[in-house]
């Protein structure tokens, strides 16, 4: 076995050509092995392997800095670099599912956002330069997925600015980001894969030229070093030297000695050098290959010998979504989605399948997206753009200056809200109710359960002047949680009882959290703490029966899975103030600080959002209004 001798990069340099493919295959079935048991990004792994060991034979990392865009593909270069203790991976106290810089000095990037990378490696060839450091180099790894994202090409923009400053491109040219890569630059590099390409042509005239007495390799060279007439004519890679940028490919992303010389040749350019590489996601894993979908981009818990999922899922709420949304295209003819390079993992590839000439892939580019959300508003029909919640960050400038101030009546889906929990920091939902509550206009609507998100998604789309927003979490949908009457606009989920006439708490509770709320009445019921727990059902803006039914209790006590600083708490909070109701509250959510890969109830634990914790502080809140001061612990709660 080669791979437990791999302990560092450099540990490849000895190692012949074929030792090199007998490690490459070695990997790809440690891969399958160690990723069914925990569940992870198999396929996008599976698809460089040759790259990745090409990559570390050509670079020094951690001198060279070897970047990968989004970080999903980043296992192999994770087992290249010492770490090959994949049994706790994307589990507390195991391995990131992403590059971390907390793991080793051989990782940069872990946003695990796309589309960034070609902006941090020209910021770290500039650094370079800066620092006159000429033996340091940048190597960047981008999907073509991740190449439809505008940042991409912002940064290619500045990169091509700078024709004597190095910096390699590695494009993993896969066809794919989850599924396959549509729109112009696809087609593009779909050109570029099945033209008899520069390098095929040379190939074969250097071994007809080499031949030839005398002339043959001095004319050789003059051929491998013409420009741009003689490759144009070849293969159409103009667009990326028209940009300024050197064009080294289509390449085998399979085939090391091939990626290494074209490496190599890249690494000794003194300008910025593209490297296309044909790769093929779900290589060597025939369940994998045989998946269409997205090639096993991302996987639970699977038998490693068939990829079938150990377990029968339940229920998710993306999966509600998805039923619901084609019920509602049946009944409008109006309604469109939109996804941003996710059909499949945003649940709207039901939506497409019924309705083929209504949906909307705009690849990585969620801003174009929600723009181009604005003007089929404007055109006539209701958008829905189905997006993950952390993605929407990116779109924020969007959201505010191109949908709510034209007043477009455009829904945003925001799937995996709140802690998603293994995908570790960037994935965590955390931040949308904070930054959307600044939109004028817009409506925030967090679904308890799957009643309510068919409901709340029914009565978004109904809204024609103004961005709606329909949130909920990842995973398995709960049980229904039925309300036991309404107060405006809000649903009641529990008195304290027709006795109570001066109940202590009022419990706001927020989205998915409503059956945790529930058992924290139960447990300051314990307490002889009444309790009233309420679910707005939209969050924003503040109902405006809240704040009289505020001043008729003694607390006020909200819960959300969101971060704390500009949340529904602070909503709330200010429209009591400006009520004019001075009632004692406290606001309970996620600490703004960025959380480990862990399950999502290891997380929970972490910061404090169980039912006993709140519990616990909201017990203690009440003895001191009743003046309770006394040195004794406040009651127990379990």
């Amino acid at each position: 076995m080669l791979l437990p001798r791999i302990k560092g990069p450099r540990d490849l340099d000895r190692l012949s050509q074929e030792e090199l493919d007998q490690l490459a295959a070695e990997i790809r079935s440690f891969l399958v092995a160690a990723v069914s048991k925990t569940g992870g990004h198999l396929g996008p792994n599976l698809g460089v392997v040759e790259l990745t060991i090409a990559l570390h034979r050509v670079f020094e990392s951690p001198k060279d800095k070897v970047l990968f865009d989004t970080g999903h593909q980043a296992y192999v270069h994770k087992l290249l670099t010492g770490r090959q203790d994949f049994g706790n991976l994307r589990s507390k106290g195991g391995l990131s599912g992403y590059p971390s810089r907390a793991e080793s000095d051989h990782d940069v990037i872990e946003n695990s956002h796309a589309s960034t990378v070609l902006g941090w490696a020209d910021g770290l060839a500039k650094a370079n330069e800066v620092l006159g450091r000429e033996d340091h180099h940048v190597a960047a790894v981008i999907g073509d997925g991740a190449l439809t994202g505008g940042m991409a090409w912002e940064a290619l923009n500045n990169i091509a600015a700078a024709k004597d400053r190095p910096l390699v491109i590695v494009v993993n040219d896969n066809e794919r980001s989850y599924g396959p890569t549509i729109g112009g630059l696809a087609n593009h590099l779909a050109t570029l894969r099945t033209t008899d390409g520069y390098e095929r042509f040379l190939a074969r005239g250097k071994e007809l030229l080499e031949r030839t007495p005398v002339v043959g390799k001095p004319l050789f060279e003059t051929l491998h070093g013409a420009k741009k007439g003689l490759k144009d004519f070849i293969a159409p890679q103009g667009m990326f030297e028209d940009l300024g940028l050197k064009y080294i490919g289509p390449i085998d992303g399979h085939d090391i000695e091939a990626l290494e010389s074209a490496l190599q040749r890249a690494k000794r350019f003194s300008g910025p050098v593209i490297v296309h590489c044909l790769t093929q996601k779900g290589r060597g894993y025939t369940p994998a290959l045989e998946h269409e979908a997205d090639r096993f981009h991302a996987v639970g818990v699977i038998h490693p010998d068939t990829g079938l999922p150990v377990k029968t899922a339940a229920a998710s709420w993306t999966s509600v979504f998805a039923d619901e949304m084609v019920k509602i295209g049946h009944e409008r003819e109006d309604i469109v989605g939109i996804t941003a390079a996710m059909l499949h993992p945003v649940g709207l590839n039901k939506f497409a399948e019924a309705f083929p000439d209504r949906i909307y892939d705009v690849g990585i580019a969620e801003q174009h997206g929600a723009t181009s959300a604005a003007g089929l508003a404007t055109g006539g029909v209701h958008p829905v753009f189905a997006v993950y919640a952390t993605f929407l960050n990116r779109a924020f400038d969007q959201v505010l200056m191109d949908v709510a101030l034209h007043k477009c009546g455009v829904t945003f889906v925001l799937d995996r809200a709140g802690v998603t929990g293994d995908d570790g920091a960037s994935h965590n939902g955390m931040w949308d109710m904070s930054i959307l509550q600044v939109v004028p206009g817009l409506r925030l609507a967090a679904p308890r359960d799957a009643e309510q998100l068919r409901a709340q998604l029914r009565e978004a789309v109904e809204v024609k002047d103004a961005p709606t927003v329909v949130r909920f979490s990842k995973g398995v949908v709960g049980p229904a949680v039925p309300a036991v009457g309404r107060i405006g606009g809000m649903d009641v989920l529990r008195t304290p009882g027709a006795e109570v006439t001066s109940p202590d708490v009022l419990l706001v509770s927020v989205g998915a959290l409503a059956p945790m709320c529930l058992e924290i009445a139960d447990l300051l019921d314990k307490q002889g703490i009444s309790t009233t727990v309420v679910d707005p059902r939209w969050v924003k803006p503040v109902d405006e029966a809240l704040a009289p039914l505020a001043d008729r209790h003694r607390v006020v006590v909200t819960v959300e899975d969101n971060g704390r600083a500009g949340g529904v708490g602070s909503a709330v909070s200010q429209a009591l103030r400006d009520a004019g109701v001075d009632v004692p509250l406290r606001d309970f959510g996620i600490p703004q600080r960025f959380l480990d890969h862990a399950l999502r109830k290891e997380i929970m634990a972490e910061i404090g959002l169980t039912a006993p914790d709140v519990a616990r502080q909201v017990t203690g809140l009440v003895a001191k209004l009743d003046g309770r001061y006394d040195s004794e612990p406040a009651a127990t709660v379990d």
